[in-house]
């Protein structure tokens, strides 16, 4: 597990989205803020809704020059069919065998449900905002968004 805390460098990462295009998170640095959330699956009840916050809230995230990510280990043909079912206007990451939520400190829920976790990145690579909970999906929106304006 990755000891990752406010005021550290963001490990680098290179992941595809629903659309098969990779993604790595260096190529942000310099240029703009990252908002990435893990989340435990599509199509369930409290991701279904997180997802869909982070969408209704976009233009803010957009607004303040961030760039935005979901990240959960399903496929990109699930994630391409969630995307679509709910419209959903950022990127979706697959982290097939969870890597990368072991790099940023993601830890199981009982220690079976993948978590639910919230890092907000600034322009320069460095996590400042790190949120963590499971049944509180909405929260994680208005976290994400306090930090970036911060």
């Amino acid at each position: 597990m990755s000891d990752l805390c406010v005021g550290t460098a963001a490990p680098d990462f290179e992941l595809r989205d629903q659309d098969g295009n990779n993604v790595r998170l260096g190529q942000f640095r310099g240029v703009s803020p990252v908002v990435l959330f893990f989340y435990p699956k599509d199509n369930t009840r409290i991701c279904t809704q997180e997802v869909c916050a982070f969408g209704n809230d976009y233009s803010q995230f957009r607004d303040a020059g961030a760039q935005l990510f979901g990240i959960s280990s399903d496929s990109a043909d699930s994630h391409t069919k969630f995307s679509r079912k709910y419209s959903l206007p950022y990127p979706l990451l697959t982290d097939s065998g969870g890597e990368v939520r072991k790099l940023f400190g993601v830890k199981k829920t009982w220690g079976v449900l993948p978590g639910r976790a919230t890092f907000v990145i600034d322009r320069e690579g460095i996590v400042r905002h790190i949120f963590s909970s499971q049944f509180e999906a909405g929260a994680h929106v208005s976290e994400a968004l306090a930090a970036l304006r911060a």
